[in-house]
């Protein structure tokens, strides 16, 4: 399972942590304006706005997970079971497959008005990109330097929800999500006030007793509470250093450790990157399960005219500064 959010300090955030038990291998992908974008079953985008972001590149095709455009747009996919449900092809609409989605959108849109255009003619398709690679079941996050928007693709058909929260996790839909947030309006980043009774002293006997009742496990709906809890309360300083730290606290207070989710015979999901983008710089940060440093990729430092993907392996091993 997976968490995404957006923040905003000076400077404009968006990100996520990547959550399963087992890596594709996926690579910093960055996809330059002239690398021809070929679609199933509509026309192909030759040039487009460059992309960066996390992806596992199958035929020189790059399947993005999250990215962010040259124009500050980002967009995330999460994992979305028994309740992701793709169409058949419509000859009315342009008939997107799942994988397609990412690039469709982020080659083309500069902000969440263009994507809800785009939107309106869209079908997502249940089209596997080969026999090996089938459609995974997800939902997305799409975000612009001012809002976000959440898209689903149930049985009722492709739903838009205004995300004013700017945090995405997987089941249930986001509407239940969000309404699961009425149970925490009591929550509090002061110390708590006795309404429980006029004739009995309470001791508060410890910092942060507010926020008693705020979610702790791992399930996607404790986490989008607490991720939201966390991000709408979290204070950050406006430098570049500051800022990223912030986000990747905030992405650490729901991480996935191995051993805590066990998915059966020797396999535990783990959170095995967590992303932060800066969508002013074009900035791609990580950091992976066991390196905890953050590693930094700039868009601009590569040339964005080319027809080639350009892709940076990740840094896996624990980087470690040894002050003696």
């Amino acid at each position: 399972m997976c968490t995404a959010i957006t923040y905003n300090t000076k400077d404009h955030y968006f990100g996520r942590n990547f959550d399963l038990e087992y890596s594709y291998k996926e690579t910093v992908t960055i996809t330059p304006r002239n690398y021809p974008f070929k679609f199933r079953k509509v026309r192909s985008i030759n040039t487009h706005y460059a992309i960066i972001g996390m992806a596992y590149v199958a035929d020189d095709y790059p399947l993005y997970y999250d990215a962010i455009n040259e124009k500050g747009l980002g967009m995330a996919g999460l994992n979305f079971p028994n309740n992701a449900d793709y169409k058949e092809e419509q000859s009315d609409k342009d008939n997107i497959a799942s994988f397609e989605f990412i690039p469709w959108v982020l080659s083309q849109c500069a902000n969440l008005e263009e994507v809800k255009k785009l939107l309106e003619k869209i079908n997502i398709t249940k089209t596997n990109f080969s026999d090996q690679l089938i459609a995974s079941p997800l939902h997305w996050i799409i975000s612009d330097k001012e809002s976000s928007i959440t898209v689903e693709c149930v049985q009722e058909g492709l739903k838009i929800y205004d995300n004013q929260v700017g945090v995405l996790t997987n089941n249930p839909t986001f509407d239940i999500q969000m309404f699961n947030l009425n149970n925490y309006m009591n929550l509090s980043i002061e110390q708590p006030i006795n309404n429980f009774s006029k004739n009995l002293n309470f001791d508060i006997y410890s910092r942060g007793m507010g926020a008693l009742g705020l979610p702790g496990d791992l399930s996607s709906a404790s986490r989008f509470v607490k991720a939201t809890f966390t991000k709408i309360n979290s204070l950050s300083g406006d430098s570049e250093s500051e800022s990223i730290s912030q986000f990747f606290h905030i992405l650490n207070s729901v991480a996935q450790q191995r051993g805590c989710v066990h998915m059966g015979e020797n396999k535990y999901e783990i959170t095995i990157y967590s992303s932060c983008c800066n969508m002013d710089k074009g900035i791609y940060y990580y950091t992976t399960y066991e390196n905890s440093q953050i590693t930094g990729i700039d868009i601009y430092k590569e040339n964005l005219d080319s027809d080639k993907l350009i892709n940076y392996n990740l840094i896996e091993k624990q980087q470690i500064l040894m002050q003696n």
